[in-house]
């Protein structure tokens, strides 16, 4: 399995681990695979209203873009919900070795680098 990850996707396995173990449940992750994004039908449903709110507008602030985004509405109902994250990420974050050793991530049979469960450890 070593080869087939990167740190960055060890990153993201060992904060979802992390919150698995807080929340007590399994989380089941199955990801599009790159190039793949036009099946997501979230994509479909979505964006073109994000796009149309959007157009012609002049992005001097996030709250303009914000503003925008929160009209964004179709027919059926789908109204959008927009929170700005003023957090700022570490960087330069490496994963531990023992991380890597004791993972409680269970990698599906089929496409396991898109497809995989992770159960919350005994600790």
């Amino acid at each position: 399995m070593e080869t087939m990850f990167t740190i960055h996707t060890y990153l993201f396995k060992q904060d979802l681990q992390r919150l698995v173990n807080e929340l007590k449940i399994e989380i089941r992750i199955a990801h599009y695979p790159p190039y793949t994004s036009k099946y997501n039908p979230i994509e479909h449903r979505l964006f073109p209203h994000l796009t149309r709110v959007c157009q012609g507008g002049i992005f001097e602030r996030v709250e303009i873009v914000k503003d925008l985004m929160e009209k964004a509405k179709t027919q059926t109902g789908l109204s959008v919900f927009v929170t700005i994250l003023n957090n700022f990420y570490q960087t330069g974050r490496k994963v531990t070795e023992e991380f890597k050793q004791t993972m409680a991530i269970v990698f599906d049979e089929y496409l396991p680098k898109w497809n995989y469960t992770a159960k919350p450890q005994a600790l």
